[in-house]
């Protein structure tokens, strides 16, 4: 990372007054993704704990300027970027590359922030990353990013993505080496993104939840449902769960909700129909967050199949409201879900796998049940947003760190 002059912490930053924060952002509310909900929840606890915080991200429309929006109750200031839409995706909008650097320019000398904090090389970050160095303004960097979550949006020949993938870590590398200390969501993804990039320190930061806003629902099942949530996607292997319910025993008659939109939507519903399993299987679309919360009351799992998660918040929602989690054994899920203590971790793209997991779980007697509703609750304790932000506003001010533990937490009984 960064050892130039300019990366270090401004006048005053390392004192306890309340900071000037310009986070940066590819994917910003109403984007519905993980990346995009840390970085408004990030927002808006830093505006909480009395920072003031801008945000520079893409329009979400047509319409582009600096104005104040409301976040999770607080109010932001949001500079939306002249944007395009990217048509192969369902609704991602990018703003445009070649003016990137003339942005930056003219937003971190409008805001004249403390910190610049950037949440994605791709375009934003790689603006703000330039122009806060020659600023000499300290710079931190958060990677949320995989390669294979967009190049199935790229329209390039699959012969050409490994290519593509190589030259994306390069670019990673070129903008987060200006970056006085960089940071993903857990230790897994903080070893790939050093051996991808070549970088060395990166912390592992939980993308952190508000747990309270998330009750445990401790009733006794009433019927077997299993619920997915997130970007109806090819990368999220939907499909994989869809074959796995069409394994399930009939008499445990299974039930399947998917909650989230994507492009991916039609042709799930067709797979549903042709496996003989549509009756049992209910596609919600996007939801607000209080349906969301009774979606996972309704539950009786949560399926996670995805195989490129960096750090799943909606399996954090899933466990703070006490469900116990299926999920594929790639990448950062195991960091979440504890094989037979929370939930089970399945061969990734194997439905039988999946489908024996699922079974684990639905047929479990009802006390081995709540023992992985209770770790569930347990593990997701140390993902807490208050620790993520305060270990957030350490970094802004140039003070060290330790990286929060993650990997289990104290072991509490609910009442």
């Amino acid at each position: 990372m960064s050892d130039t002059p300019g990366a270090s912490a401004p006048d005053g930053a390392t004192s306890d007054r309340p900071l000037k924060i310009l986070i940066g952002a590819d994917t910003f509310a109403p984007d519905v993704n993980g990346a995009a909900r840390f970085a408004e929840r990030l927002a808006a606890g830093l505006v909480e704990r009395g920072h003031e915080v801008h945000v520079m991200a893409p329009a979400a429309s047509r319409k582009h300027g600096t104005w104040k929006e409301v976040h999770e109750g607080q109010e932001i200031t949001a500079h939306r970027l002249y944007s395009w839409r990217w048509y192969p995706h369902d609704w991602l909008r990018f703003a445009l590359p070649w003016r990137i650097k003339q942005n930056s320019a003219r937003v971190i000398d409008e805001v004249k922030p403390d910190v610049v904090h950037f949440q994605s090389h791709i375009v934003v970050g790689r603006g703000l990353s330039v122009e806060a160095e020659k600023r000499g303004i300290r710079i931190i960097g958060t990677n949320h990013f995989m390669p294979e979550n967009m190049l199935e949006f790229t329209m390039l020949p699959k012969a050409w993505q490994e290519w593509a993938t190589g030259l994306a870590w390069k670019a990673a590398r070129r903008s987060f080496i200006r970056a006085e200390a960089v940071t993903t969501p857990t230790r897994k993804a903080a070893r790939f993104l050093e051996e991808h990039t070549g970088l060395e320190g990166v912390h592992a930061i939980s993308c952190g939840i508000d747990a309270h806003k998330y009750s445990p629902d401790w009733e006794p099942r009433t019927e077997n449902r299993i619920l997915f949530v997130g970007r109806v996607t090819g990368e999220k292997q939907i499909d994989v769960l869809l074959r796995a319910a069409k394994l399930l025993p009939a008499e445990l008659d299974a039930k399947v909700e998917i909650v989230g939109g994507g492009d991916q939507l039609k042709n799930l519903q067709h797979l549903a129909a042709e496996l003989g399993i549509a009756d049992r299987v209910t596609f919600t679309g996007r939801v607000t967050d209080e349906q969301l919360r009774d979606a996972y009351h309704r539950a009786s799992v949560l399926a996670m199949p995805s195989i490129a998660e960096l750090q799943s918040i909606v399996t954090m929602e899933a466990m703070a409201s006490a469900l116990p989690v299926v999920a594929a054994n790639a990448m950062a899920l195991p960091h979440l879900v504890h094989d037979g203590e929370n939930g089970y971790l399945f061969e990734p793209s194997n439905p039988e796998d999946l489908a024996a997991k699922l079974r684990k779980v639905l047929e479990a007697p009802e006390s081995e049940y709540r023992a992985l509703k209770e770790g569930s609750i347990r593990i997701v304790a140390a993902h807490d947003i208050q620790r993520t932000l305060s270990t957030f506003e350490s970094l802004y001010r140039g003070r060290p760190v330790t990286d929060p533990v993650t990997d289990a937490a104290p072991v509490a009984t609910p009442e």
